[in-house]
């Protein structure tokens, strides 16, 4: 039993002191000690087995009598000052504070208040004994803002711990930890509060392993690369290039052609008659690469081609040939077809946007986008498109639509080597980070990784929520994020238990440690692929077949167009000079269209010989003239 001047204490937590001249039944110890930020208690502990043994426990808060305030700390270390431990009677110890605030008194209601910082520190001699309830309740109450109990606190499981969602999400958060100890089920804790507080919230999830739509069975829409649309006339012409070069660097040259080729498409769409005739860049007006107006794949091809047929440009041939393949290519790519298919060359943008951002959201407002089975190049191209779109809703809104963008993995988006990831994803997101809480835009950061992820992102992340992480990499980097007051609150970041996290930033009244409340099983991400082995089947009861085609993308989704499911003229357009369309069913027309050539499904090989047939989607084209 602890005992200070021979007199034994043990007295509970919920017991109040009355009077400051309570005797001594709550004190632990007095101070030896105090530089300013710290102070140390000298105290006794009885070796008795009956002892009590949480009196002194590293992480728990104390407090210090100083008259008119009482100081709060946490207790960071402890040891015996002589290294040795006697087995019978009493033994010294020494414990280091870490001071956090102190409390007071409100004159008249006598309603304790906490504040952050120091006015009156404690003299050598000044008694240092257990908080009280109420105390500990006041460090972690949130004044005048919306507050909502996300779980217990871990030194009072009595007491909620309380966040304030509005400053969580207006500043943007972030969720870090190791694998497996419960940031999906965190997550989903936050989103389900936020949801419940903020019904005007819409949240956008982007989820690398196809997991959160199981947590909102009844307010999540989700999207895949079977159902998801983005026309290419969306994407800026960095994004685009990411995906016709498979994420590796591009050619310059073949850059600079599409800069120039693209908006003369576009005004092609807009303009019919004046399809057939290139125009100069300086002739495009206000109509650039990126600006989000549609166009026709095959618009860019028959300019390219024309462009090839000119008498000056021998020197560019080779360029746009191998341009002209790689569109080939990606038009054929049964993973870009959210892209290329027919019925998204039409301005089909409030569509899109209203489905994808949830406007209305119809009783639905969580988005869920799953990005599993996607390459990584497409997953980079969409990530982009979909947070800078997102931004610009947002602020094109005049600050009316509330949004949401969380980043499941937001290392693979914003890495901290800018050499690596891709630069258009990591500024559209930077963006959102920097400006979006002016216009409504939120970001939520959940990363294993912290150490890898760019620095600049997680300073812009005003609530921190950190759970238990083993690299000393990735606790430094968060511990660079905490005020030096508060620094030994995250020396128990390697070793806490499942569903634990500190707490720190905007959103909590001071750096708490809490427990996550328990969801049910139905609302933890990913709960029916982590629930031991599923429906048990016989040894050999497999389909590989199935799996197989799966594997070769063979089960693609139906043509938009049904009664032509070769191609929609609306998609490719008029063919071009150089290439004429082949009939269906080996048809030929009065100008001599060649046969159809009769192939499998995949994609096609080309050649650069203008003499070889080529395919445009689903269709097959030849050459027209030897």
């Amino acid at each position: 039993m602890y005992a200070e001047n021979g007199k034994a204490v043990g007295e509970t937590v919920s017991q109040e002191r009355r009077n400051p001249q309570q005797p001594d039944a709550r004190m632990l110890g007095r101070v030896i000690q105090c530089d300013g930020a710290r102070a140390t208690i000298s105290s006794y502990v009885d070796a008795a087995e009956d002892a009590p043994t949480d009196l002194w426990n590293i992480g728990k808060l104390i407090s210090v009598s100083t008259g008119q305030t009482r100081l709060v700390g946490l207790v960071c270390s402890i040891e015996t000052p002589s290294g040795i431990w006697a087995e019978t009677g009493t033994n010294p110890i020494t414990v280091h504070l870490e001071l956090i605030g102190e409390v007071r008194d409100e004159p008249g209601t006598r309603r304790p208040v906490f504040d952050r910082g120091i006015t009156v520190y404690p003299n050598i001699g000044s008694i240092a004994h257990q908080i009280r309830s109420r105390d500990l309740e006041a460090v972690y109450q949130m004044h005048g803002k919306r507050a909502v109990a996300i779980g217990q606190l871990a030194q009072n499981t009595k007491l909620p711990a309380r966040i304030a969602i509005d400053c969580m999400l207006n500043r943007h958060f972030a969720i870090v930890g190791t694998t497996g100890v419960g940031k999906s089920s965190a997550v989903s804790l936050l989103l389900h509060k936020a949801i419940e507080e903020r019904p005007d919230l819409r949240i956008l999830i982007l989820d690398p392993h196809n997991e959160f739509s199981a947590a909102f069975p009844s307010q999540a829409a989700r999207i895949d690369q079977t159902t998801l649309d983005l026309p290419f006339w969306l994407f800026r012409l960095e994004e685009l290039t990411e995906v016709l070069f498979r994420g590796r660097d591009g050619v310059v040259e073949e850059i600079d052609m599409l800069r120039d080729l693209i908006p003369a498409a576009k005004l092609a769409y807009s303009q019919p008659s004046g399809a057939a005739r290139l125009r100069r860049s300086s002739d495009h007006g206000s109509v650039t690469a990126d600006t989000p107006v549609p166009y026709r794949i095959n618009d860019l091809i028959r300019l390219i081609d024309e462009r090839m047929g000119l008498l000056d440009s021998k020197a560019e041939r080779p360029v746009l040939r191998s341009l002209r393949g790689r569109l080939e290519s990606i038009i054929n790519d049964p993973s870009y077809r959210f892209m290329f298919a027919p019925s998204l060359v039409e301005d089909s943008i409030r569509d899109i946007i209203g489905k994808t951002f949830r406007v209305p959201h119809g009783g639905k407002p969580v988005m869920c986008f799953q990005m599993a089975g996607m390459p990584s190049e497409v997953v980079n191209s969409v990530c982009s498109v979909l947070a800078r779109l997102a931004f610009d809703l947002a602020q094109a809104s005049a600050n009316r639509l509330k949004l949401l963008v969380l980043c499941e993995e937001a290392h693979r988006y914003m890495p901290s080597d800018p050499r690596l990831g891709f630069a258009p994803t990591r500024h559209a997101l930077a963006r959102i980070a920097k400006e979006g809480r002016k216009y409504g835009c939120y970001l939520g950061v959940v990363t294993q990784r912290p150490g890898e992820l760019d620095p600049t992102i997680l300073s812009q992340c005003s609530t921190v929520f950190a759970m238990r992480l083993s690299n000393d990499r990735d606790q430094d980097i968060i511990r660079s994020a905490i005020a030096d007051s508060s620094a030994s609150t995250l020396s128990f970041l390697s070793s806490m238990g499942q569903r634990e996290a500190i707490a720190f930033g905007e959103g909590v009244a001071t750096p708490m440690r809490l427990k996550f409340e328990e969801l049910s099983p139905d609302l933890i991400p990913g709960a029916h692929a982590d629930s031991d082995f599923g429906e048990v089947t016989e040894p050999d009861d497999l389909d590989l077949a199935a799996m197989i085609e799966r594997m070769r993308h063979v089960n693609r989704a139906e043509p938009a167009n049904a009664a032509d499911p070769q191609a929609d003229p609306a998609f490719f357009g008029e063919p071009s000079s150089v290439l004429k369309r082949v009939l269906p069913g080996g048809a030929a027309n009065s100008g001599g269209w060649a046969d159809r050539e009769q192939r499998g499904g995949g994609v096609a090989a080309f050649d650069d010989e203008p003499r070889r047939a080529r395919r445009f989607g689903d269709a097959t084209y030849r050459p027209i003239r030897d």
